[in-house]
């Protein structure tokens, strides 16, 4: 019996890079020199990843400012005061704005690719952000001369180019991360919100055939920064009715720090459809305890007791640095938990067959 194994994407930049970074934002240090560093350290990552014995391996997103910006990083026309994110601890994220169109990607996500792709004989997979991500950049007020219908015909576009430049690259997957599926149910409990990022990120996903979106997954986590996530107090059974109405093959899903699991496992068998498979998170990214194989195969059999092991696969609960200065996780905690993940999974395996 064969389970699919799969990291999320970001694992902890080197301290000289998250340095490095810093340096850079101040200009203190040049993009050729912040250019080499970005080098080192995916190199390593790559290094690293093998070392886990890792069927499939990402970038580690080590020259991605955050999961979520790295196409609008150098763009000219975004301000500061953009939708704000609050985290359980306290903390926030903010995003910028547009304020000026038409919109377009300054970085697309294939460019990570290639550079990883020349380092490995792995398959390498690719994380990218959600269109519904990216609508959040659409001031509330307007703007001029640019309208929020125009502004959505540019993202869907964009976001069609970054998924399939990918899959042309020979991603071996493509996920978009839409970790503001939890958030969208608490930010608005009538579920209004969560319909509309579903039923923008389906217009993207339509524009694939079958054949396509089996190699395209979705990831949702109630987010992983400083420790910390933003919605895990947003129940699954009111969020995986809508999120498998999206029309990808995979779904990636915290899972590992969930408490209630049954409850999850019942909720995701009456909703996930045949074509579509399941990979569960069996390591807590925010929590620095690093866990054992054994502890992994035996959540992986708990699972197969209620999803058909055909459709099960494991991964991360979330990136394990998908801000570039969340230095919350060390470096040798997060490829020592994907290395017991590769592990447990092996373990699972051999206990089904």
């Amino acid at each position: 019996m064969k389970i699919q194994t799969e990291p999320i994407g970001s694992v902890p930049r080197p301290k000289y890079l998250v340095d490095a970074l810093q340096s850079f934002a101040q200009q203190q240090i040049n993009e050729s020199e912040l250019s080499k560093l970005f080098d080192e350290a995916l190199t390593d990552t790559v290094k690293r990843f093998e070392e886990t014995g890792s069927p499939v391996i990402s970038d580690g997103e080590q020259s991605k400012p955050s999961f979520a910006t790295y196409p609008i990083s150098g763009l000219q026309n975004l301000a500061p005061d953009g939708v704000i994110i609050p985290f359980t601890d306290g903390h926030t994220r903010q995003l910028p704005k547009i304020t000026s169109g038409p919109f377009h990607y300054k970085t697309y996500a294939e460019s990570y690719l290639k550079k990883a792709k020349q380092l490995t004989s792995l398959p390498v997979k690719q994380a990218v952000i959600a269109v519904s991500a990216i609508s959040l950049l659409y001031p509330q007020e307007g703007i001029e001369g640019y309208s929020r219908e125009q502004f959505t015909e540019d993202i869907l576009n964009e976001a069609e180019s970054d998924i399939r430049r990918c899959l042309n690259s020979g991603a071996y997957k493509v996920q978009i991360d839409f970790t503001e599926a939890r958030l969208a149910l608490k930010l608005d409990p009538s579920k209004g919100l969560l319909k509309s990022f579903i039923e923008l990120n389906n217009k993207v996903l339509n524009r694939f055939s079958q054949e396509e979106r089996k190699k395209i997954g979705v990831h949702s986590c109630p987010g992983a920064d400083h420790d910390s996530p933003h919605s895990a107090d947003i129940s699954y059974a009111d969020l995986l009715p809508l999120l498998f109405e999206l029309n990808a093959g995979n779904f990636y899903l915290e899972y590992a720090a969930e408490k209630d699991k049954q409850s999850v496992l019942a909720s995701i068998k009456e909703n996930i459809r045949p074509n579509q498979r399941l990979f569960i998170g069996v390591t807590n990214v925010n929590d620095s305890r690093v866990e054992t194989p054994e502890e992994i195969r035996d959540t992986i059999l708990e699972a197969a007791e209620i999803i058909s092991p055909q459709q099960l696969g494991t991964t991360d609960d979330c990136g394990f640095s998908p801000f570039a200065d969340d230095i919350s996780t060390s470096r040798d905690t997060a490829f020592a938990k994907i290395q017991s993940r590769v592990e447990g999974t092996k373990l699972a395996e051999e206990k089904l067959s």
